[in-house]
């Protein structure tokens, strides 16, 4: 069966929706299933993507092409929608670098079944559910009016209130009325009065809590519904106050789909409409040269025209994903707990490995977790919502619920709720997806007046399930270690669940979670089930281990959902994690992924031991990645035989606790500012920092240094650290002089991967591939930057050449990858790895490549650069993750074989 898995759109939440449909692309059960990827632009352009382009980290990442990209001398990050002047040829032209444009009526002879990955305007409120059924396909999920009720929160709330649900007070504004208003601040005081603070202000249309504010005093209140609408206002003293760099940054962050306005914007008074962020930038600029009184009122074009403001509910916050059963009854599965502060449970922590946490079940007595889940089930059945919903609520101390986000859609992250609660129940992500499609064709059949439309292919779904849970294979059993006890383990979990989802929808492998947790000293391995597996992040699982109990909730629910993982799981699922021996693992297993980050696995602790066992693993054996797991090791090295690396310092903890000023003195000694301080051994942008003076230098010491869990807030102000992000302790600092262009003619950072295989005369080859440009909207590429979804922007193949150069492409980008490649021939590295480096190209064509560092076990999340460069090559994740593999395997034998 053909499925055509839609995903982009034009919404504010695209790069979710963008993640989501690969997510969807990798798990599809490839025995029953061809994925079709269907790439909606944000003008509302149907393409039919090239596979590579579904592993860039952002839509921005490849669209626009960077061919088509006005010049930005600040770097700013740009949708199609900001190529104003395109005309219908170029358009397709653009288009054509990606994929193959469509129209709605080619969509019957290309796909048999729509896969709705797409999220708000358009994807999600019953736009394309309208246009399918018209075209008479079927499709996922609910209906056209229950897509349209779901997507709208202040009609919904409306029905709800109606139904009996428990509601907050509440106040709707629209955006016509609230733009003619003069008297806003009577509006507020009004809302204190009548809704108490703090309060909670939403766009009606928008999900991923885009737009959404707490508000906590009256003199937020107006500054909120603006925001809510996508509205900004600048007065002249506030921008007179920011440093030109600081004008950028709040540029940057102000035309953010996700956290501000957006493009197009209009400018009032003027009602000019500005499509770039560097055209802002100069309006803006001269505007206030010449109006030092008049302020400026920004409206973005993808806005909310209706906005929602309701009394905070105080309660623990829970989401939980309801389902349609095998006899179509109503099912909600467990509910998730929300674990944090007062804080809003944003973009950012939804999203970025490490930052939330979420308990399964909720923390209540049975009867509890009982009256939410018979809520849940109530508010779906009563907006009548089809085959599955996502309902977010919060649970007062008294047992009063309060239901206040009913979606259609859910997020399909690996992670997210849709995935984490269906593993409860036993089915990981594969089978899930495969639950999803038959029960959207039991309700498009249920619910379309022509009878035969969709019958032959429910037939046909089910006889392939059949003969599939019947069939016998032999697949080799992979090992796949994960988490660690590092400041990467989070992300190290999200790399290790891709790896077991590439390796779990294949024809040859049946990948077997290991956990590993532990410390410096010694580690364990515990044999995971998937529902552990599905945790957000690594602390999650962790909790989970040690006196490991089966909530009496979830064994009522996997009782209830009996029949339904009965017939999507072959074998039947284990629910309680194990700890396993490495004697036990090389009985169980035919070989390891190691997919740790940090430690242990990248300091070759765990490979030393593989090695002991005669276990196949990936990457390069263990006194290779002994020497890379520490940055200053491995630049000494690449120094002594000639590579160009930057100048660099170690900082021992005991030195600088016993006289602090005397350290700091020293570093200034051989170190200018700025410079760059890390931890030696620590990766993923853990604790890198640029350094300004003496003042900041020394509140990193103090925090890497410490002996406190947590951060001191002095030293976080001092280094501007975010809310959660990790900073981990350390014994050793790592200094570096600060790298920049020089007498450079251009200058760029890159990250280079590759991947090595034996010839016929057994001697190791290495393929580099071609690099990929990290564009740091900050100082230093961060976690976000890496790894949250819609954030930071790679190019790849990287951009060595300037517009306008005498020199090819290929004549600098070879002299980069011989500098990688000896990088790697010098320090051992095997298998595969990534190496990040900043180039010079000089006037005469030299390129000079100074490494920063080598990962010999690089992040292999679901968009990880790797996979781009390897894509050039015509490699798709799972060739590539399989050619690591069989590395690993052959060099096991030729060590069997050399030591007999």
């Amino acid at each position: 069966m053909r499925i055509g898995i839609f995903f982009g759109g034009v919404s504010r939440e695209r790069e979710i929706s963008f993640a989501g449909g690969r997510t969807v692309y990798d798990n599809l059960d490839k025995s029953l299933f061809t994925p079709v990827p269907i790439f909606m632009d944000s003008l509302g352009n149907l393409i039919l993507l090239d596979w590579q382009y579904l592993y860039k980290g952002t839509v921005r990442d490849f669209y626009p092409p960077v061919d088509f990209l006005h010049p930005s001398p600040n770097n700013f990050q740009v949708y199609i929608e900001s190529l104003s002047t395109l005309h219908d040829e170029q358009l397709e032209a653009l288009i054509e670098q990606v994929g193959i444009p469509i129209i709605a009526e080619q969509l019957p002879d290309l796909i048999d079944f729509a896969f709705l990955a797409l999220h708000g305007n358009v994807g999600e409120d019953g736009q394309l559910q309208g246009l399918l059924e018209y075209l008479k396909l079927p499709y996922s999920g609910s209906g056209i009016r229950a897509s349209s009720i779901g997507m709208d929160k202040s009609y919904q709330k409306k029905l709800m209130e109606a139904g009996g649900f428990l509601m907050p007070n509440m106040e709707v504004f629209h955006r016509r009325k609230w733009l003619k208003n003069t008297d806003k601040a009577s509006i507020a005081q009004k809302l204190v009065e009548q809704i108490g603070l703090p309060m909670v202000v939403r766009p009606a249309n928008q999900g991923s809590s885009i737009g959404v504010s707490i508000i906590h005093t009256i003199e937020d209140v107006i500054p909120s519904i603006d925001a809510a609408f996508f509205i900004e206002n600048i007065t002249p003293e506030n921008w007179a106050s920011k440093r030109p760099h600081e004008q950028i940054d709040y540029l940057r962050d102000l035309t953010d789909i996700r956290t501000g306005i957006g493009f197009p914007c209009q400018v009032i008074p003027t009602k000019e409409v500005f499509y770039h962020p560097e055209d802002l930038l100069v309006f803006i600029t001269n505007f206030f040269e010449q109006n030092k009184r008049e302020a400026l009122q920004l409206h973005g074009y993808n806005a909310e025209h209706t906005v929602v403001v309701e009394s905070f509910i105080s309660g623990r916050e829970f989401s939980c994903v309801v389902i349609k059963g095998e006899e179509g009854e109503t099912i909600a599965l467990p509910p998730t707990e929300i674990l944090k502060g007062k804080e809003v449970f944003d973009y950012r922590s939804k999203y970025l490995a490490g930052l939330s946490r979420k308990l399964t079940p909720i923390d209540l007595p049975t009867a509890g977790i009982e009256a939410i889940r018979q809520e849940c089930n109530r508010l779906f059945e009563y907006l009548e919502f089809n085959t599955y919903a996502r309902i977010d609520g919060f649970v007062q101390e008294d047992g009063s619920i309060f239901l206040n986000d009913p979606n259609t859609t859910s997020g399909m992250l690996p992670s997210s709720f849709f995935f984490h609660q269906a593993a409860e129940i036993g089915l990981n992500p594969s089978q899930f997806l495969t639950y999803i499609i038959r029960t959207s064709l039991v309700e498009r059949i249920e619910t379309t007046t022509i009878i035969g439309l969709y019958e032959d292919l429910l037939s046909e779904l089910d006889e392939s399930l059949a003969t599939q849970k019947t069939a016998i294979t032999e697949k080799k059993k992979i090992a796949v270690f994960l988490g660690g006890y590092s400041s990467e383990r989070h992300i190290s979990v999200e790399s290790g669940r891709n790896i077991y989802e590439k390796l779990a929808s294949s024809d040859e492998y049946t990948p077997i979670p290991i956990f590993v947790t532990g410390n410096l000293q010694e580690h364990a391995l515990y044999h995971i089930p998937i529902n552990l597996l599905l945790k957000d992040n690594a602390d999650d699982i962790s909790d989970k281990l040690e006196n490991y109990t089966v909530h009496p909730i979830l064994t009522q629910i996997q009782e209830e959902c009996h029949a339904l993982s009965q017939k999507y799981t072959k074998e039947p699922p284990i629910f309680s994690p194990k700890a396993i021996s490495y004697q036990a693992l090389a009985e169980m297993v035919d070989g390891v992924f190691i997919a740790l980050h940090g430690r242990p696995g990248e300091d070759g602790q765990v490979q030393k031991i593989l090695q002991e066992y005669q276990i196949p693993y990936n990457g390069s054996v263990s006194t290779s990645a002994q020497v890379t797991i520490n940055k200053y090791d491995t630049l000494q090295r690449l120094k002594q035989k000639g590579l160009s690396v930057t100048e660099q310092l170690l900082v021992d903890k005991a030195v600088f606790i016993s006289n602090p000023s005397q350290a700091i003195e020293n570093v200034e000694k051989v170190l200018d500012y700025p410079l760059i301080a890390k931890p030696v051994d620590d990766g993923c942008s853990s604790a890198v920092k640029k350094i300004k003076n003496s003042q900041e230098l020394e509140a990193f010491l103090i925090a890497l240094f410490r002996v406190t869990e947590t951060v001191d807030p002095i030293q976080e102000g001092i280094l501007g650290l975010k809310p959660k992000e990790e900073f981990p302790q350390k014994e050793v600092a790592l200094l570096e002089a600060l790298i920049d262009q020089k007498t450079a003619a251009h200058f760029l950072e890159i990250t280079g991967g590759l991947l090595t295989r034996y010839n016929d005369a057994g001697e190791i080859e290495y393929e580099i591939f071609e690099p990929s440009e990290a564009l740091a909207s900050g100082e230093i590429l961060s976690l976000e930057e890496k790894f949250l979804a819609g954030e930071g922007q790679n190019i790849t193949p990287a951009r060595f050449v300037p517009q306008g150069s005498e020199w090819t492409h290929e004549q600098i980008s070879s002299q980069v990858r011989a500098t990688l490649k000896q990088a790697a021939e010098i320090l051992g590295v095997t298998g595969y790895a990534r190496i990040d480096a900043f180039v010079r190209i000089y006037p005469d064509g030299t390129a000079e490549t100074i490494v920063i560092e080598v990962n010999s076990l690089p992040g292999m999340t679901p968009a990880t650069c790797i996979f781009h460069q390897c894509a050039i090559n015509g490699y798709k994740p799972y060739h590539f993750i399989q050619n690591i593999l069989d590395f690993g395997f052959e060099r096991n034998q030729r060590l069997i074989h050399s030591t007999n």
